[in-house]
């Protein structure tokens, strides 16, 4: 072997990375290199996993589909909750129906005026991991006293509560497979509907527009709601580790709608400081391109 003047030879091994990967579809998938699988756990709901990455910093899975990074994780949980809030700002009891990396309920929580948080997760090492791994989004759940943790089928809690009960309902699901299957019924959107007030106000996570999975499932989602609610809106955001980076939320009330009953002002007052969700993206977000309104209107 011969080399240039200087030239070093190393004599290391090979550097082997570690990569973490889930697919999207058949032909598609995306891969984080990982610095270390930092936890593993099976629960008797799901498997649970926590990654770390120069990338995307801490990630956590469930049965190997990406749930929150810390990267991104600030769109997500902005747009699921500051939308509602800016349509109607006098929301002060609310139902949160997953989201047990806590990432919701501290977005809530950064509101003075809410009295009461309702979260219900039927998996308790979620929260209790996700406590434990991602502080930025879990960290607050056991120190402020308007949040209640719930850990328990979602379905079975919002059959078991009162009429009336909450001013706005956030379904911070997995997708509508394994227990995140109840979530997406008609049963149990009926149920949401007979809790609310009659202001109320509905957040679901509505699925993508781009796979064939994701798009059947966001379609019957949209069906169901549409049969209940007067008021139906669907609202787009973008995240880029979720499958295509191009996903969607549901908006349903019997009585505001999210563009004609926008309050930017109102919302502005409080002084909430954000990184992705602003007046000008509440009202951008609800133009959607004409595939995904095309896909929406077939699934009527």
């Amino acid at each position: 072997m011969t080399t240039r003047p200087n030239e070093e030879i190393s004599t290391k091994p090979p550097y082997i990375d570690l990569v973490y990967s889930q697919r999207w579809d058949d032909n598609t998938k995306l891969s984080i290199k990982i610095n270390r699988h930092i936890y593993t756990e099976q629960t008797p709901y799901q498997r649970i996993d926590f990654y770390e990455s120069d990338t995307y910093g801490t990630f956590f899975t469930l049965d190997g589909l990406v749930m929150v990074t810390e990267k991104d994780e600030f769109i997500y949980h902005e747009m699921i909750t500051h939308v509602a809030m800016a349509t109607n700002p006098a929301i002060k009891k609310v139902l949160i129906i997953g989201g047990g990396d806590g990432g919701t309920s501290r977005e809530i929580a950064r509101y003075s005026h809410i009295e009461r948080i309702d979260m219900v997760d039927i998996d308790e090492r979620v929260v209790r991991l996700c406590q434990q791994y991602l502080p930025r989004t879990a960290g607050h759940l056991d120190k402020d006293p308007r949040i209640h943790l719930h850990f328990q089928d979602g379905s079975s809690f919002v059959n078991q509560t009162e009429d009336g009960a909450y001013d706005l309902i956030i379904v911070d699901s997995t997708d509508p497979i394994g227990v995140g299957e109840g979530l997406f019924t008609k049963e149990f959107y009926k149920a949401c509907y007979r809790i609310l007030t009659y202001e109320g106000i509905l957040i679901n996570q509505h699925e993508s527009p781009y796979f064939d999975f994701h798009i059947e499932e966001m379609q019957k989602a949209h069906r169901k709601i549409r049969d209940l609610f007067p008021i139906v809106k669907v609202y787009q955001y973008h995240i880029p580790t979720y499958p295509s980076g191009h996903w969607l939320f549901g908006f349903a009330s019997k009585k505001y709608d999210p563009i004609k009953d926008h309050k930017p002002e109102v919302w502005e007052s409080f002084g909430i400081k954000t990184r992705y969700y602003n007046s000008d993206i509440h009202k951008g977000a609800f133009a959607l391109p004409t595939y995904v309104l095309e896909l929406l209107k077939a699934s009527y």
